[in-house]
């Protein structure tokens, strides 16, 4: 496993933390729907009192390490490396915790295909060696949603939930296909959901104890997160080469194990 500071410069020439691809006029943007009441941007979850914009673009420096100057209105934005390693620390306190009960039930699902993916897969079967029960309701679920005309459906791919579009993993932020599969388990809800977008907010809502990945144009999950809705949200680029996530993989599976 990399020490800290070797995790930290991956973490940073990789783009996952440090000067990140998603610019500052998508962060402010989306800051400023989520303000507005926006509830795409709310990832399926509701919030006890209002957020306005500044309050958020707050959260978000403390959260995930973004330029905190409201006039920094263009051009580069960042996620803090070190708060990323500190929220993958507290994720895997809460995973092992989690997994020291007798007969864990974790859910995992995933927005991001063709990213987090590579993490959740290699967790999911930690999981599982570690004596955890692998929910998957719903398989097979189809729904029509806004901004797509055809139906999507839940699949699972080694036990983690994902929406295929006839073959397709597709990305998504929505909350229904969480909802939906809550609904189908009837009361007998998982010890831990691990998740993001809209699965984790769903979840979250829904009283579940959640963990979560979030890029730092997602506010919605770090606002679940400071309201108590949701354990603990990671901030990082959810979208790099899949094989640059293997190093913070590998620390939150050693760590998990370090907790047991």
């Amino acid at each position: 496993m990399l020490s800290r500071d070797e995790l930290r410069e991956h973490l940073v020439q990789s783009r996952i933390a440090g000067d990140v691809a998603t610019s500052r006029e998508n962060n402010l943007d989306h800051y400023s729907s989520l303000a507005n009441g926006d509830p795409y941007y709310a990832l399926g979850l509701t919030f006890d009192h209002p957020w306005s914009y500044r309050d958020i673009l707050a959260l978000m420096a403390k959260s995930a390490g973004v330029v905190a100057d409201p006039d920094h209105r263009w051009g580069q934005d960042t996620i803090d490396p070190d708060l990323t390693i500190d929220a993958l620390d507290a994720m895997a306190e809460r995973i092992a915790a989690v997994l020291s009960r007798p007969e864990p039930r974790v859910l995992f699902a995933t927005g991001h295909p063709t990213g987090l993916l590579a993490i959740h897969l290699p967790l999911a079967a930690f999981c599982v060696s570690k004596g955890a029960t692998l929910l998957t309701p719903a398989e097979g679920w189809s729904y029509s949603g806004s901004g797509f005309g055809r139906p999507r459906r839940i699949r699972y791919l080694q036990d983690v939930a994902m929406l295929d579009d006839r073959g397709a993993l597709v990305h998504t932020h929505d909350a229904a296909p969480m909802r939906h599969m809550l609904d189908e388990l009837d009361g007998e809800l998982p010890d831990l959901v691990i998740a993001d977008h809209g699965w984790a907010g769903a979840a979250g809502e829904a009283g579940v104890p959640t963990v979560a990945f979030a890029d730092c144009n997602d506010p919605g999950l770090f606002v679940g997160e400071a309201e108590g809705k949701l354990d603990v949200v990671v901030p990082l680029d959810d979208n790099v080469l899949p094989r640059y996530y293997a190093p913070l993989t590998e620390r939150l599976v050693t760590e998990v194990s370090r907790a047991l």
